[in-house]
């Protein structure tokens, strides 16, 4: 039986990655860099520190990383102000789960948006650990964010069950030891090691029933 649940938030709770996506595009087109062909499957997962050392570095933005992620986080920041893109019934599936389990938050987001996006969504009290990769030594696909949000909880990394969307998000999890619950997103889907990886994969987050997570456990 699990005893905890640790939910992604990008993609899985609020449907960001393609306003990432946008941001980040026009942001790159912007200052004088090149967007590549693999760009946003390698940023997925990436914490704000990789991410805006990569567009600076690898992609020629001519801005510091620092200044880049001031910038891109700034600009999510307005996107969600106007908006938070909730995906529909991501968060009843949510608040199913808090009357069954303990629930974690680990997610790739800086800790601003995060907030921004609990706070818009009524969230925020659900979860009893939260935490970003921005306080992490590494982002996604290392464990690190998955075993701090476990230790956070008081629970082995073992009993917990990991709800993601992203490649490397399953690779992180997995890599904590978690039973993982995938849900890939239609326009990114998972890469097939990913995939295996995977205990189930679902078509849509509204199929997370605690059934499914009773059953991994």
């Amino acid at each position: 039986m699990a005893d905890a649940v640790i939910f992604d938030l990008d993609g899985v709770i609020v449907d960001s990655e393609p306003v990432w996506e946008e941001v980040r595009r026009a942001y790159v087109a912007a200052h004088g860099g090149t967007w590549q062909a693999d760009t946003q499957r390698r940023l997925m997962g990436m914490s704000t520190g990789e991410w805006s050392r990569y567009l600076s570095g690898e992609l020629g933005v001519d801005r510091t990383p620092e200044q880049v992620a001031t910038e891109v986080v700034e600009e999510m920041t307005r996107r969600y102000a106007e908006r938070v893109p909730l995906i529909d019934g991501a968060d009843q599936v949510v608040r199913r789960m808090a009357g069954r389990w303990p629930l974690g938050l680990a997610s790739s987001s800086p800790t601003r948006l995060i907030a921004a996006a609990l706070a818009a969504t009524g969230l925020t009290d659900v979860f009893g650990a939260t935490l970003s990769t921005e306080e992490t030594a590494q982002g996604k696909p290392a464990p690190d964010v998955y075993l701090a949000v476990a230790g956070r909880l008081g629970v082995g990394p073992a009993r917990c069950v990991a709800v993601e969307d992203s490649s490397n998000g399953v690779r992180s999890a997995a890599a904590a030891g978690m039973a993982v619950v995938a849900v890939p997103h239609g326009a990114y889907p998972l890469d097939p090691d990913a995939e295996r990886l995977a205990a189930v994969v679902l078509g849509s987050i509204g199929e997370l029933t605690p059934e499914v997570v009773a059953r991994l456990g």
